[in-house]
């Protein structure tokens, strides 16, 4: 059994009750992807589109691909005709834009909302109140070939697992209070995606839905 095929294993075996595995390929050449889906994973996550399109062309038709970086809006028309959840929706254009292109495919494309939840100062995701101004807004509820599943969030990168608890322990709060008050008629929204290799076991304890795994079962990226 190779190293892949055992990581990947190890990693399922930990896998709580209602928690998925993204197995987060980016930068690890299809060949890697490819055993690791022989080993049974089916769900890979990818944040550059020129190598996600590359990848999407030559392996097996049944890979769900998740795009899990930020994602620009020019890029989305790429992606549009096969992907299957778009982790890190963090503007409300970058939503028009992949209405738009869905739309353009006759398809519904499903999306996480990014809710900032970090200490690090980052460019990207919605503040809690920017979220909640968002969803009142309503434009969201106009889109048609779009489904808001849920929320995704990365953790401050520290060693202090209580910073991340109490992160993530926040981030299931907005989540259920913003499911309670605008998706309490719509199951679909039932997607909670935090934590990764490093963090994930925290994750999952305090909510996660989907974790986004990659080094723990690749190995470190191959930078090219």
């Amino acid at each position: 059994m190779s190293n892949i095929t055992s990581n990947l294993l190890a990693v399922v075996q930990d896998l709580k009750e209602g928690v998925r595995l993204v197995a987060i390929s980016k930068y690890h050449p299809a060949e890697s992807i490819q055993e690791a889906y022989e080993a049974g994973q089916r769900v890979f996550g990818e944040s550059h589109v020129q190598e996600l399109v590359a990848k999407q062309q030559t392996l097996p038709a049944d890979i769900e691909w998740h795009f899990i970086g930020h994602l620009q809006t020019n890029k989305v028309k790429y992606i549009a005709p096969f992907i299957s959840l778009i982790h890190a929706v963090d503007t409300p254009k970058l939503l028009r834009e992949i209405e738009k292109q869905a739309d353009k495919n006759g398809r519904k494309v499903h999306c996480l909302l990014e809710l900032h939840i970090a200490e690090e100062e980052t460019k990207y995701g919605f503040s809690e109140q920017e979220l909640i101004d968002f969803l009142e807004e309503g434009e969201w509820k106009t889109l048609s070939h779009v489904s808001i599943d849920g929320l995704m969030c990365m953790a401050t990168n520290t060693d202090d697992e209580e910073q991340i608890r109490t992160e993530f322990r926040r981030a299931k709060r907005i989540f259920d209070e913003v499911k309670a008050r605008f998706f309490a008629d719509c199951p679909s929204f039932c997607e909670l995606s935090m934590g990764m290799s490093h963090d994930y076991p925290i994750a999952m304890e305090e909510g996660s839905t989907l974790i986004r795994v990659g080094s723990k079962i690749f190995g470190e990226r191959v930078y090219s």
